[in-house]
């Protein structure tokens, strides 16, 4: 599985970096806005940063806007996955992006029948947002499943990419059923580091080896 770290801050992805688990970025449009700088710096460094795919999002909402921009953010690098919003016109610009080899990321998918329409168009992932389901009383996991069974069932090259996750046990379900990518939070990458009984033990490590003689 590859892990994604959902965020513009260029601190936290540099530390995620440091750590050598991230094989990606995510962003939207209220991460960028959080950091107070233009979408184009904020993805020109954290290009600089990661070696991987990093989804910036286009603001536009018509086919030819959603072009232009999508287009605009692919010629900033080679690694730069346009995200696209899951709607009519979002989908004909996958299309488009795909026959011009431009990688996409389909976001806002709350259902299977969405999934499918993005895979058929050609999306290079497609984002289901699990937490946000959850928020609304739906079951977030289950989408994941059926959205890996039936790409699985026609061999869609469509990756499934988890987002909205709020909690490693999220991670680990995905993880479970097939996800091929999970997008994540900078503070739940650090709390899948965290066990008690991992600090318990290396407290007890280094009080014990105070009794080590010289």
């Amino acid at each position: 599985m590859k892990i994604f770290i959902d965020s513009a801050d260029i601190a936290e992805i540099r530390e995620a970096a440091e750590m050598g688990v991230i094989d990606g970025v995510t962003t939207n449009p209220s991460l960028v806005a959080k950091t107070g700088r233009s979408l184009d710096a904020v993805i020109a460094e954290i290009c600089e940063v990661v070696d991987g795919p990093i989804s910036a999002e286009v603001l536009a909402t018509d086919t030819e806007g959603i072009l232009r921009e999508g287009r605009k953010l692919a010629a900033m690098h080679e690694n730069i996955v346009v995200k696209v919003p899951l709607i009519a016109d979002g989908i004909k610009a996958v299309k488009v992006f795909a026959g011009e080899g431009i990688k996409t990321n389909v976001t806002l998918c709350f259902s299977a029948p969405q999934g499918l329409l993005a895979a058929k168009a050609g999306a290079t992932y497609i984002s289901p947002f699990l937490g946000r389901m959850d928020d609304v009383g739906s079951e977030g996991l289950d989408l994941i499943g059926q959205l890996v069974n039936i790409y699985g069932n026609y061999a869609f090259e469509t990756e499934v990419l988890a987002a909205s996750i709020r909690h490693p046990m999220h991670l680990v379900h995905c993880a479970e059923m097939g996800a091929d990518v999970a997008t994540i939070p900078h503070k739940v990458i650090l709390q899948l580091l965290k066990h008690p009984l991992t600090d318990i033990g290396l407290a007890r490590f280094l009080e014990d080896a105070k009794k080590i003689p010289e």
